[in-house]
């Protein structure tokens, strides 16, 4: 029997640079010196050797500045970094919900209705309108079979999320508020992740866990498209 291409016998040193040695002073030289054994015939690309390397490097040896900078405002709950399953998702849907929220405070109300952005017609303003429309749409009427109405959509309409802004900003953060508090509310009557309801798209079943995985990147989305039009309109930026 052949031996598999991970046998010792394959194993090569390889030079393991370090992209964030370089950082430091004398970093280039330190770089230079890291060797790691991987197989010659692996296909595994070598970068993936970094990984064993990265763990003996103190985290504290990266400056503060150089991470990733917070909203300045930041009043969101922080994310756990163990927990169950149900724990986890619904932490992280709530904090891009409370992201979403950040991204629209501290700025005159009409300017949420700018379309800061050409070509795209969007806005804060129909961002909210639309999130509040799916969170209904995925939580109420798909996952707990409500029979509620549609929220800022018409057949003839299909796009009154983003294009019909002439209504009250205040009422249209009620509405979204309300429509994630009912979502919470679902959530948490759910007996387990894997309970369904129908996917209205197929007729087919959908799990809670399904919705959840949705909504997080949902959001996610366009808290990206939110970072954009905020910095737009008076240059704050932060995650």
């Amino acid at each position: 029997m052949d031996a598999p291409t991970w046998a010792p016998a394959a194993f090569a040193v390889l030079p393991l640079p370090l992209a964030q040695d370089r950082l430091s002073p004398g970093g280039a030289d330190k770089a230079a010196q890291q060797t790691s054994t991987v197989p010659a015939s692996s296909p595994v690309p070598v970068p993936w050797s970094v990984t064993a390397a990265w763990h003996s490097r103190a985290v504290t040896d990266i400056p503060a500045e150089n991470y990733a900078q917070t909203w300045a405002a930041d009043t969101r709950d922080p994310l756990p970094l163990v927990g169950g399953e149900r724990e986890i998702l619904t932490a992280f849907l709530d904090w891009h919900r409370q992201t979403f929220e950040l991204k629209c405070s501290g700025i005159p109300s009409e300017r949420l209705s700018e379309k800061g952005v050409p070509p795209s017609g969007l806005s804060l303003h129909g961002l909210l309108r639309h999130l509040a429309g799916t969170e209904r749409w995925w939580f109420r009427q798909q996952f707990a079979g409500e029979d509620v109405p549609h929220l800022y959509y018409s057949d003839d309409e299909p796009d009154e999320d983003f294009d019909s802004l002439d209504g009250d900003i205040g009422e249209a953060f009620a509405v979204w508020r309300a429509e994630c508090e009912r979502a919470r509310e679902i959530i948490a009557g759910a007996a387990s992740l894997d309970q369904t309801g129908i996917h209205r798209a197929t007729g087919k079943p959908v799990s809670l866990r399904r919705v959840l995985v949705h909504m997080i990147a949902e959001y996610a989305r366009h808290n990206g498209h939110a970072d954009l039009l905020r910095e737009r309109i008076d240059g704050a930026t932060g995650y």
